[in-house]
């Protein structure tokens, strides 16, 4: 079935929990761009909120209602990929650049479902973690970083510089707390089960459904 089948596949099963009247995130990259295929297809009336410029516009060219997200208290739904999934529902996102946003939209959901190809299930985190940082201070905020990388990217949709933590991925939450808590990191690129409810993964033709049970 190839990768972009199984992403295809994973995108699709998880197009049908959107249903009409709802309010729904939208992730960002290449699984996200079958999953609007997919939802497209449905045309559900639904209203949607993309977490990045790009996934907005290709909402919108598919005929789908996007609205801003500024006065969106609570969605009922978020649908996003991932770069690594642990099977305890650890995750590591941010490989486009957009975690701070992808991250806020989903803790705003009810229900957030992370879909993905079998290639991005890993038995164990390991770098990159994606971080975006303020361009204030930068070195200062890289010297105290120590193994980090600033990518040759664009700046985030917010402004801030992307970069990629390079060091030890062991203890995922001592690691999440740590980047949290460092002066001048906007946001990085691990996502905690708390925050995920459940994950698609196509895999060999079928869909991998596990349920997680995290919801904000």
């Amino acid at each position: 079935m190839g990768v972009d089948g199984e992403k295809r596949l994973a995108a699709e099963a998880a197009s049908e929990l959107v249903e009409d009247g709802m309010l729904v995130g939208l992730g960002t990259g290449t699984t996200v761009a079958f999953l609007l295929e997919a939802i497209a297809r449905r045309a559900p009336t639904a209203v949607f909120v993309a977490s990045s410029p790009r996934t907005e516009q290709a909402a919108r060219s598919l005929g789908l209602r996007v609205r801003p997200f500024d006065d969106v208290e609570r969605l009922d739904l978020a649908i996003d990929g991932a770069d690594q999934i642990t099977s305890d529902g650890w995750l590591i996102k941010g490989g486009g650049g957009a975690q701070t946003r992808e991250k806020i939209v989903a803790a705003a959901a009810e229900r957030f479902v992370v879909i993905a190809d079998a290639t991005k299930v890993v038995d164990a985190l390991r770098a990159p973690v994606p971080l975006e940082l303020s361009p204030f201070g930068l070195a200062a905020t890289l010297h105290r970083l120590g193994a980090c990388h600033v990518r040759a990217a664009p700046a985030s949709p917010d402004g801030g510089v992307i970069a990629d933590y390079l060091g030890s991925v062991t203890a995922p939450s001592e690691l999440a707390r740590w980047l949290s808590a460092t002066p001048g990191v906007i946001a990085h690129g691990l996502f905690e089960p708390d925050l995920v409810s459940e994950i698609f993964v196509g895999a060999e033709g079928t869909i991998r459904r596990t349920i997680i049970g995290g919801s904000s």
